[in-house]
């Protein structure tokens, strides 16, 4: 258990150093400042996720850019990399309790509500992901997108 939350720490709590010095690259289009929204792929039929609730997803994680298809550029991760010190030696599901605040804002604004089975779009701005320190993969101030697919509530 303890290497998978180690896993999922690098993957999206975004602690890591950033690669770029820490100004981003203004010619990056993942410096465009976008607005938080989200959008259902699919709507799911199962438990909600709600403030309490520990849910599980699988997810991948884009820099966003406008120009790509769903805004969807460079991919950074998904829950089914390999990862060589992660439990089944895949990144794996992403574990937390909605409300607990131990996760980027933008995530868990974007997880409330969705129901076990879904399938949703999230479009994360610098403020509610990872700001001005980046992340691994992350340049400073990039949005972000990300897919994930609500597979459990308890």
């Amino acid at each position: 258990m303890k290497r998978l939350i180690a896993c999922v720490a690098v993957a999206l709590f975004g602690v890591a150093c950033n690669s770029d010095g820490g100004g981003g690259n203004p010619a990056d289009p993942s410096q465009v400042n976008v607005e938080f929204s989200f959008s259902d792929l699919t709507v799911g039929t199962g438990a909600e996720a709600v403030t309490g609730k520990r849910v599980a997803l699988n997810f991948e994680l884009w820099l966003y850019n406008p120009s790509g298809t769903a805004s969807k550029g460079t991919r950074i991760q998904g829950s089914t990399d390999p990862c060589s010190q992660c439990p089944g030696g895949i990144v794996g599901p992403v574990d937390f309790t909605i409300g607990a605040s131990n996760i980027i804002a933008g995530f868990e604004q974007g997880v409330r509500g969705m129901r076990v089975g879904g399938r949703r779009r999230l479009y994360i701005p610098p403020s509610l992901a990872y700001g001005a320190q980046g992340a691994q993969g992350i340049p400073s101030n990039a949005s972000i997108v990300f897919e994930v697919e609500l597979t459990s509530v308890q």
